[in-house]
């Protein structure tokens, strides 16, 4: 599924148009990148849980080469489904 198949399912379900399902799909995607940014942990009842969390700095291998190379410490978002998010996927 692309955004604009995401979109044309938000307008259709929500009974409003394209454009606007597109705006509230977007703000509500900066909303998340925001929170997720300052406080690193949004929880949305029943969907599930966004986190950011810190990897730490690791040793790789370039895979052309074979060289040891070093990761860089970053940030990463993990995603925790809810209850009725898993139950709604395992019907």
């Amino acid at each position: 599924m692309t955004k604009a198949d995401l979109v044309a399912q938000i307008a259709a379900k929500a009974n409003m148009t394209k454009a606007a399902a597109e705006r509230s799909l977007n703000a509500m995607l900066e909303s998340v990148q925001d929170l997720l940014a300052e406080e690193g942990k949004l929880t949305l009842t029943g969907f599930g849980t966004f986190t950011a969390e810190t990897r730490q700095e690791r040793q790789g291998r370039n895979p052309r080469t074979g060289e040891a190379i070093t990761i860089a410490a970053s940030k990463v978002v993990r995603f925790r489904p809810g209850k009725m998010l898993r139950d709604a996927i395992n019907k």
